[in-house]
């Protein structure tokens, strides 16, 4: 019987077994007009599965919830770390992504043997890693780092929208919605407004 610090390849879909302990990752908040990207790694302990897991988009604002808590009680370790609208306007969205994901690794308690990143690109890390298309379907410390993301993302659109209410940010989670951007043209843009962003940038330029 293997223990839980070893992963078999056939698992992942890989050629090879992964001796050590595993790391998923993912991010939240690509698209957004506002505030930061958010990316989170973790580490599943595989004698404390959790059920339930996939990729967050997939789950109600409920579940995500409530797995948001049994991961983070249940993981052997996890990290999230953002890169703000500042980082974005001036890295660009993907390398700002990357610089998020990298501060998620960097950021574990225990570190992995080997990452696997949701997507078709991965950070610069001094870890092995494998980018995994449709990884948050796929493998589920990539699935727990995806609603660790996207809950932690959600939460800070709160925060947002408390100290902005008038674009409505509880609601659209800064993504380009026709609400969201008739407050642009009513209100102008807010300190976290992505500024390269076409529409903010649009609007800051007409």
């Amino acid at each position: 019987m293997r223990s839980r610090r070893f992963l078999r390849a056939e698992q992942l879909g890989l050629s090879f077994d992964v001796p050590g302990l595993v790391a998923g990752v993912d991010e939240a908040g690509r698209g957004p007009l506002a505030g930061p990207v958010v990316a989170a790694a973790v580490i599943l302990d595989d004698l404390k599965p959790i059920k339930g897991l996939a990729d967050s988009k997939a789950i109600s604002a409920l579940r995500r919830e409530r797995l948001f808590d049994e991961i983070r009680a249940k993981a052997l370790c996890c990290c999230i770390a953002e890169a703000s609208a500042a980082e974005i306007d001036e890295l660009n969205i993907l390398q700002a992504t990357m610089l998020a994901m990298r501060r998620a690794v960097e950021g574990l308690r225990l570190k992995p043997a080997k990452v696997l990143v949701d997507g078709n690109r991965i950070p610069v890390l001094k870890i092995p890693a494998e980018a995994i298309v449709k990884g948050d379907a796929k493998v589920k410390a990539i699935s727990a780092a995806s609603i660790l993301a996207k809950v932690h993302r959600d939460r800070l659109c709160l925060e947002l929208h408390a100290q902005h209410p008038e674009y409505g940010f509880d609601g659209h989670k800064g993504y380009p919605t026709p609400e969201h951007l008739a407050a642009l043209r009513a209100h102008g843009a807010c300190p976290q407004h992505r500024r390269t962003f076409g529409p903010v940038r649009d609007l800051l330029e007409g």
